[in-house]
């Protein structure tokens, strides 16, 4: 995304595609207010809805519905706002938004209304990120912790994290003013003390936001093995519902099945592979080779066999051939039919767990142990909502400070240190941040946001 000018008035349907009971119209910019005039007769007063005729040109009707204008600064993107709200017709809004164009407005880029409410100070770009995640949250607990990063709780820890920082960078460089004083600075400063409290703080915020990572993306998960070991009955357990069809026909699966769940709030993104075997069947042969492309992307690998086998051979030999990151389950499945009870074992740093997909014995404890090797805990309270970008530099805030720690009696370099993690934590709500990784951000959002 790559707008060049943010003076232009721009308006676009902020409300989702279809049909629907009401629609809207967003208008923002200093023409705002003549619009208003020409196709409602009249500028309604600010902040009041007011139920109106909307019309064309030649004064023929498009709609009645309300009016809302809002004028600047007080207002979604600081300028001059008006809202449109009909009924909700596809057709009706695409009419309502030609008339707007037609009067000076252009068609707003994605995500540009919150772009410009970001580049008017109304909130930070940790919170116009939080506008989308909102939108688009999966489950309720990551709505509540888009919300809270919405409302600025993210941005706030944030803030506080950096005054710290810029009061102890700032005593650090106050220190090189007096090289050749013999009072030692650091020591009396308290500088390894302050540091080791704004890691610790870091660190408070890092597993916070990490949890709002997770609520936010979710988990990879794929299912491996060989034909009937039961990777569709699992697929089948885990959603809640006959999304996989199961026989006993080995090679039924011959390509990719995706399914999303939520376990305590967490988006799991399964997906049901083709049984991993050697084959003649030219379509089940393109279905494994798609099973080896996905694993490249998996989080986490469940490898099935059948509880009554156990591991063999084969199995071995598919468990060399995962790529070198993923983490690995091994899944014992049939035990109803083994006569096993079900049980999560720890052997050579791998886990086992024995369960049934057919009964759902046993599938607790696989559910629990996908959340547990996520990372994510089992208490949502005061998580915000967090993207990638934000925990890489959270992880370079602390990769700065630890540096700094480790070279705490050479003043210069600890002050150097400390402007880099204050670069990087500042990259987070906006305030060093290239217009390119804006254009990106905001080119994600949905038109009329």
């Amino acid at each position: 995304m790559n707008i060049t000018n943010t003076t232009d008035t721009i308006a676009a349907i902020a409300t989702a595609s279809g049909a629907g009971g009401i629609g809207i119209v967003r208008v923002s910019g200093a023409l705002s207010q003549s619009i208003a005039i020409q196709i409602l007769g009249h500028c309604p007063s600010p902040r009041h809805a007011a139920y109106l005729d909307f019309r064309q040109v030649d004064g023929q009707l498009i709609d009645r519905g309300i009016a809302i204008f809002y004028p600047n600064p007080h207002s979604y993107t600081g300028e001059d706002v008006l809202e449109l709200q009909a009924h909700g017709g596809t057709a009706l809004m695409q009419i309502l938004l030609a008339r707007c164009i037609a009067l000076g407005a252009r068609q707003a880029e994605p995500g540009e209304f919150t772009r410009r409410a970001y580049l008017n100070e109304k909130m930070d770009l940790a919170q116009a990120e939080a506008v989308a995640d909102v939108i688009n949250a999966a489950t309720i607990e990551a709505a509540q912790s888009a919300v809270r990063s919405l409302a600025g709780e993210f941005s706030q820890r944030i803030h506080a994290l950096l005054l710290k920082l810029i009061d102890l960078r700032m005593y650090v460089e106050a220190c090189l003013d007096f090289p050749e004083e013999e009072i030692d600075f650091i020591t009396q400063g308290r500088v390894a003390e302050k540091l080791a409290s704004i890691i610790t703080e870091l660190n408070t915020v890092f597993s916070k936001a990490k949890q709002g990572s997770l609520l936010r993306e979710g988990i990879n998960v794929v299912l491996v093995g060989q034909p009937n070991v039961g990777k569709s009955s699992l697929m089948n357990a885990l959603a809640g519902e006959e999304v996989a069809i199961v026989t006993p026909i080995a090679g039924t699966t011959r390509d990719t099945i995706k399914n999303a769940i939520q376990i305590n709030g967490v988006p799991l993104h399964i997906v049901d592979t083709a049984g991993l075997r050697d084959t003649d069947d030219e379509v089940e042969k393109f279905g494994i080779a798609r099973t080896w492309a996905i694993l490249e992307t998996a989080h986490i690998a469940l490898l099935l066999v059948d509880a009554a086998h156990g591991i063999t051979g084969k199995e071995k030999s598919i468990l060399e051939r995962l790529p070198q990151g993923i983490a690995k389950i091994w899944v014992h499945n049939k035990i109803d039919q083994a006569g096993e009870l079900p049980a999560i074992t720890e052997e050579n740093h791998t886990t086992h767990i024995y369960l049934s997909a057919k009964t759902g014995a046993g599938l607790d404890l696989l559910k629990n142990h996908l959340l547990s090797l996520a990372g994510f805990q089992d208490n949502s309270e005061g998580v915000f909502m967090a993207r990638a970008r934000h925990l890489q530099a959270l992880d370079q805030v602390n990769l700065r400070l630890q540096n700094a720690a480790h070279q705490i009696n050479a003043a210069e370099l600890v002050a150097e240190e400390l402007r880099l993690a204050q670069e990087a934590l500042a990259s987070i709500t906006g305030e060093f941040t290239p217009d390119d990784l804006l254009g990106e951000i905001f080119s994600k959002f949905c038109i009329g946001k």
